[in-house]
């Protein structure tokens, strides 16, 4: 039986928990609906795939820029001072996207890409400051899952929630944005600071050279958790961009295909409280490959069928899957953030970085495939691909991600510690 101090301590973990993943749903189902808004108001503008998988991904290029300076620029900035300033620039979003409703232009667009991929990085950045040092490492796998469960909660509402938005125009939409937003505000006002130690700011070695070879060396440790989120990153990407123009085509055809992107984040409503019962520590990295195995093959079997029951099945099969790997791969990187002590931003910024370059790649890539093969075998291809990557990584993957510790420790003089 656990003494009483770490009963109330551990439950004290978890009340921080609910009320981050409570704040953050508010936030996403605010992206969330943006995500929805922003692809069909470009296609309509612009009515080409390819363009609006090229124009999405200028997010991402922001987005990779940011991660090379806000590990520098950000240490000694807490969650909550993050979290504000993030929901503050996706206020901008949803402003831009507005205006955009009235004069379509290319460069507004790309302003509201912009904005958006420095409102991700520092969100991004708040969730993993979070994670790494007010959750102990034992519980962090579930930490995730349930912080994910809230996030797709609002992710699975979002699509809904913009299309009815849609119906009476921008200024509806914009308005149940900035709602949302202020809700989040609130919440986020309830958080303590924590004790996260505080460096100096390290303004003299901000350059993005000297940021790109400690990303080096922090990849040659963490390369297969890295691979692994390329790979999901392909498959949200092509959810998130291809998954919305498709779910229009679908909902045209049969009412049931308006759940598209519904069915992709449906399991995520209850897996990751799973994954926070089961409380898995080891073994993450190889259970994560095993099952984007599964979803990647579930997903290629969109190629041997096009009803709208049979993809409905098929995408929420693999969604199951991928919903027990997401949580699995975050607490990975969590165990590692959290062994780099003042240095973990440079990390943070690693992990970040990777989402951003999947996002780069893979939108005018899909575009592509959709305008020639269409969306349903964008789909079908992605999962193939991502099965295969996996599979391969079953066999070249270590048993425990090893830091240079010394080289880390040479940085700053400081900071790392096993």
């Amino acid at each position: 039986m656990k003494p009483i101090y770490f009963f109330f301590r551990e439950h004290q973990v978890w009340a921080r928990v609910f009320l981050f993943s409570i704040t953050f749903f508010f936030i996403r189902l605010a992206d969330g609906i943006i995500s929805f808004w922003a692809p069909n108001q470009i296609e309509q503008a612009l009515q080409n795939p390819a363009a609006v998988g090229a124009i999405i991904s200028v997010q991402s290029i922001v987005g990779f820029g940011a991660d090379v300076l806000f590990p520098h620029v950000l240490r000694r900035r807490r969650a909550r001072t993050l979290l504000f300033a993030a929901i503050i620039i996706s206020a901008f979003v949803s402003f831009f996207l507005a205006a955009a409703t009235i004069k379509p232009f290319l460069a507004l667009f790309i302003v509201t890409m912009i904005a958006w991929g420095v409102y991700y990085e520092l969100e991004s950045f708040a969730a993993y400051q979070f994670m790494g040092s007010a959750i102990p490492v034992r519980l962090r796998s579930g930490a995730w899952g349930i912080t994910g469960a809230f996030v797709n909660v609002a992710y699975a509402i979002a699509p809904i929630a913009a299309a009815a938005l849609l119906v009476r125009g921008a200024p509806a939409i914009g308005m149940g944005v900035l709602a949302l937003l202020a809700i989040g505000f609130t919440l986020v006002a309830f958080f303590g600071n924590g004790r996260e130690p505080l460096p100096e700011p390290d303004v003299k070695r901000v350059g993005p050279w000297e940021e790109l070879r400690r990303w080096s060396v922090l990849s040659n440790a963490i390369w297969p958790a890295i691979i692994m989120s390329v790979m999901l990153g392909f498959i949200d990407a092509t959810f998130w961009v291809t998954g919305v123009l498709w779910t229009e085509t679908l909902a045209r055809q049969n009412f049931l295909g308006g759940l598209f992107l519904t069915a992709y984040q449906l399991p995520s409503l209850f897996i990751g409280f799973m994954v926070a019962r089961w409380g898995m520590y080891k073994g993450k990295k190889i259970m994560s490959e095993k099952l984007l195995i599964v979803a990647g093959l579930l997903l290629a079997g969109l190629a041997f069928g096009s009803s709208v029951p049979w993809q409905l099945t098929l995408v929420f099969l693999s969604s199951l899957a991928l919903s027990f790997c997401y949580p699995l791969i975050e607490g990975v990187y969590t165990d590692v953030v959290a062994r780099m002590g003042t240095e973990k931003k440079d990390l943070i910024g690693l992990i970040n970085s990777v989402g951003n370059v999947s996002y780069i790649i893979w939108p005018p890539l899909a575009g592509m495939i959709a305008t020639f093969a269409g969306e349903r075998m964008t789909f079908a291809f992605v999962g193939a691909f991502a099965a295969t990557v996996a599979f391969a990584l079953l066999f070249v993957t270590p048993k425990k991600l090893r830091l240079p510790q010394q080289e880390i420790h040479a940085w700053n003089g400081h900071g790392s510690h096993s």
